[in-house]
């Protein structure tokens, strides 16, 4: 039986957003500010997102502050009388630091973006070039010719006066030779940040990052279950609303979107064997309980995002890791799989649970479910929870089956924003970006049965690689003939159900129209300590720390945007309706997008996005890994890491393939761990995820110092050279991809021989090298002259930074095919040229991606249009670099 608690998953009318007040006191509010896109994008009344706040609705009941969870004192206790929130501690602190500084032969280049706060100084030192070719008194008066006798009796000069109109002359004739011909120069837009060195800002920044904090944040997160669209969901938007204003964040607000999402109708789920009678099962579905009785915590019915409601039966067939050459191999053995229920594992060969369902679709069967198997995830691997990391028996990995390298964000609006009100909405039936047959995922526990009732059908599975880890089964593949399975899986969808994103900023003093945004999503599919808990506390603890920078007067060059995403377990859709209501906005003055999902589940440092290589390298030999005696850049080094370029699967996919703003993804990784489960709780995390939190803090301090770096210096830190040099070996595996299709697909009889042509894109390629070099060494030349000039920097040679800023920016940009028509056929959201999903695997890039989609379906002279259409895109790209 479904437990009664399925209910409050239905939709409900209105949704709480309580105020951080409510958060501690439980009494509910009905008024607060919602945030649309035009906080951030200036166009507030047009995009129309204002809105009030819904009423609180009854009947969930969030845990009290008593009930186990306590990091609710992290906000009561950071009042204004703390020393922490000082503005006096933190200048000692940086005045300490800079003492430190001065010392530090490597901060010569960091000396650069100091500012002159005071004239009276500088104009001391000053030292006119042309003083000596002013004539002095006495020579004027040796140089007047005598007045005739006539006049001198009529005009008598008044010497007063004309020493008072020469010196204002003077003085105006200075001011325009200090402020128009730059014989002298002020630091640019800086105001009072001359106090805040760069070193010594990523010092404190970097001390006053705390492991305690971080855990606080998490283990209140973890204390309910939060998947987006429900009361939990939107209790937790309050929460880390209450935290972006309590850090003196600027324009705080939600930013709601009416979305389409589902949810597990009250006994609408099951699955059954229902013949021969007497192998009649049913399996128990639902997980134990991850927290203990008495903690009283909810949990997430199991179920599949976005899955086809449908109440189906057919015979069982086991399909290994449900990938398009698994079920051909079913087919080369004989086994038919229209009308089956296809049975496939987690992970694998396939590691896009929702290809996995559409591969099954593919086949004909009528029904798809997915099983965690031990051999992948559990205790094959080590010991389970809760004596150890791995996922226990009952373990249940939720997730959604949304074809996001077809459609990303909501499926019912690709293109254009869901805002409350929107009228254009495309239908749910064929929608590309949904499944077109139900699935239900499932422990072990169940699928042991399943596995079990095989025996003797089909064909006995001799390949160790495609038998799974489940104890007591004999493997079989099953075919017409297997045990009838009944598959239910109705679901309550909604075609508009509000999400809400978090928004805040800190504004730019130079460019503030010019955006670094920082994000990472809230919304989870029970508890979600690792996913996305780990990632939302981390952010929460830097923005704490740039909330003391904040008190203390201190402000960025360029515009710093923190956002918490919600609706991102069901197809990225809080971001990519976010950057779809400014989409304009972004691709002009989008500058980087700074991603982090899954923060933590280990060690194992992992980042994407090539461009930010040299910035990221440069911050890990600041920080220090946790567990050895070496900086992070020390481990970099001996493993020789790259950045590779960014897939699917998190919020950056909106960022960087439809705005162009180039997007980093970072975290700690570590092995297998109870994904999607309500068993990746607080518990996991505090034992076995990262106890003490010290690769938490780690993260943070890399999160916080490369934001720093983007905001903050006045040479925006992105290495193009890093990226020409990636590019050139995309273009490569290409090729190497291509060659591999024209063997496998070799021309029969008297057909001609198809051909790829790739020399366009290696030119173009080859001219990234080149024009990056020349670009790239005008920043060096901008070092020099600024080190020369004693740190100054002239008010003409700021502006050509700042377009030098500005073209290394829009070189992204310009990598977007934005001609009309159809730039990847089918998959028409997706821009970039050079990057996204792959058209099987949501997860996995593919470079160059409309190439790749018409060599993977074989039409060769659609890849080659495709081909010299991108190297002209890059080429344009390129030149547009040295204009």
């Amino acid at each position: 039986m479904v437990d009664e608690k399925l209910g409050r998953y239905e939709h409900q009318d209105t949704l709480p957003i309580p105020t951080y007040e409510e958060a501690i006191s439980s009494r509910p509010s009905s008024s607060s500010s919602f945030l649309g896109p035009s906080e951030v994008s200036h166009d507030a009344e047009r995009q129309g997102l204002l809105s009030q706040r819904p009423e609180r609705s009854s009947g969930y009941e969030p845990p009290s502050v008593e009930s186990a969870r306590s990091s609710l004192d992290l906000l009561s206790s950071s009042g204004a009388s703390s020393a922490r929130n000082s503005a006096e501690s933190l200048q000692r602190e940086i005045s300490q630091m800079d003492i430190v500084e001065a010392n530090d032969p490597n901060s010569r280049a960091n000396r650069f973006s100091k500012r002159i706060t005071s004239l009276t100084h500088s104009l001391s030192s000053i030292n006119l070039p042309f003083r000596q070719w002013l004539p002095s008194r006495d020579y004027i008066r040796a140089r007047t010719p005598a007045w005739p006798r006539a006049l001198q009796i009529r005009i008598k000069p008044n010497w007063i006066l004309v020493g008072r109109i020469f010196a204002i002359v003077l003085v105006v004739s200075i001011i325009w030779l200090f402020f128009v011909s730059d014989l002298f120069s002020f630091g640019r837009g800086r105001g009072s940040n001359g106090e805040f060195p760069p070193n010594a800002l990523r010092s404190y920044v970097q001390q006053h990052i705390k492991a305690e904090n971080i855990g606080q944040n998490l283990e209140y997160l973890t204390s309910m279950d939060h998947v987006a669209g429900t009361e939990g969901g939107s209790w937790m938007a309050g929460w880390v609303e209450a935290h972006f204003k309590n850090a003196g964040l600027e324009n705080v607000g939600l930013e709601r979107f009416d979305v389409y999402l589902n949810f597990p109708k009250e006994g609408g789920r099951k699955v059954a064997i229902i013949d021969p009678p007497e192998l009649a099962w049913e399996a128990e579905l639902e997980e134990g309980l991850a927290y203990p009785k008495e903690f009283e915590a909810k949990q997430t019915p199991v179920f599949h995002g976005h899955s086809k409601s449908g109440n189906v039966t057919g015979p069982l067939i086991y399909a290994n890791y449900g990938s398009r050459e698994d079920f051909h191999k079913l087919v080369e053995d004989g086994v038919d799989l229209k009308g089956a229920i296809a049975l496939v594992r987690y992970y694998g060969t396939q590691g896009d649970r929702a290809m996995k369902v559409k591969a099954a679709a593919v086949a004909g069967a009528a029904g798809c479910i997915i099983y965690s198997d031990p051999a992948d995830d559990g205790f094959l691997k080590g010991p389970e929870y809760p004596k150890g990391r791995y996922m226990p028996k009952d373990g249940v990995q939720r997730g959604a089956v949304t074809l996001s390298n077809w459609v990303v964000g909501d499926v019912l609006s690709p293109g254009y924003a869901s805002l409350p009100g929107e009228k254009k909405r495309n239908p749910r039936e064929d929608n590309p970006g949904l499944p077109s047959i139900p699935s239900i995922p499932l422990a072990w526990r169940d699928a042991q049965k399943l596995l079990q009732a095989l025996k003797g059908h089909g064909k006995k599975i001799e390949d160790a690689q495609a038998k799974g880890g489940v104890p007591n089964v004999e493997w079989w593949t099953g075919d017409s003939k297997s045990p009838i399975v009944h598959l239910m899986n109705e679901q309550v969808e909604k075609d508009r159900e509000p999400i809400y994103n978090v928004l805040g900023k800190i504004k730019g003093i130079e460019q503030p129209e010019k955006s670094i945004i920082v994000g990472n999503h809230r919304d989870a599919w029970c508890f979600g300590a690792a996913d996305p808990g780990s990632g939302t506390a981390v952010m929460l603890e830097v923005i704490h720390a740039f909330g003391e920078l904040i008190k203390a007067g201190w402000k960025p060059l360029r515009t710093i945007e923190f956002a918490s995403w919600d609706g991102e377990e069901a197809n990225m859709i809080g971001s990519t309706e976010h950057v779809e209501a400014r989409i304009d906005d972004l691709r002009r003055d989008g500058f980087a997008y700074l991603n982090v999902d899954v923060a933590v589940t280990g060690s194992e440092l992992k980042a994407e996005g090539p461009v930010f290589e040299s910035a990221l390298y440069d911050v890990l030999g600041r920080v220090t890994d946790p567990s050895q005696n070496k900086t992070l850049r020390d481990t970099w080094d001996e493993k020789k890491m790259t950045l590779n370029g960014l897939g699917s699967g998190s919020d950056y996919v909106a960022f960087q393939d439809l705005a162009g703003t180039s997007s980093l993804d970072m975290s700690f990784d570590g092995p297998k761990f109870p994904y999607h489960s309500c068993y990746d709780n607080f518990d996991w995390m505090a034992k076995y995820g990262d106890p003490g939190f010290q690769y938490h803090k780690t993260l943070a301090q890399i999160w916080a110092l490369l934001i720093l770096d983007m905001a903050d210096n006045p040479l925006l830190p992105f290495d193009l050279n890093v990226y020409a040099r990636e590019v050139k070996k995309y273009v490569l595996e290409l090729e190497k991809y291509a060659t591999a299709q024209l063997h496998k697909r070799a021309p029969k009889g008297g057909e001609k021989k198809p051909s790829l042509d790739l020399s366009g894109l290696k030119r173009a390629a080859d001219g990234f090298v080149e024009n990056a070099k020349r670009f790239h060494s005008w920043g060096q030349a901008w070092a020099d002259t600024v080190a020369e000039m004693g740190g100054f920097e002239s008010n003409a040679l700021a502006v050509r930074r700042m377009g030098y800023n500005n073209r290394m920016a829009e070189f992204e940009t310009n990598l977007l095919d934005l001609e009309g028509g159809r730039q990847i056929p089918g998959r028409e959201q997706f821009k970039h040229i050079i990057f996204a999903p792959q058209a099987w695997n949501g997860y996995d890039v593919a470079y160059f991606p409309a190439v790749r989609d018409a060599v993977d379906e074989g039409e060769w002279e659609l890849a080659q249009r495709q081909a010299d259409k991108a190297a002209g895109i890059l080429s344009n790209a390129v030149k547009k670099l040295n204009e």
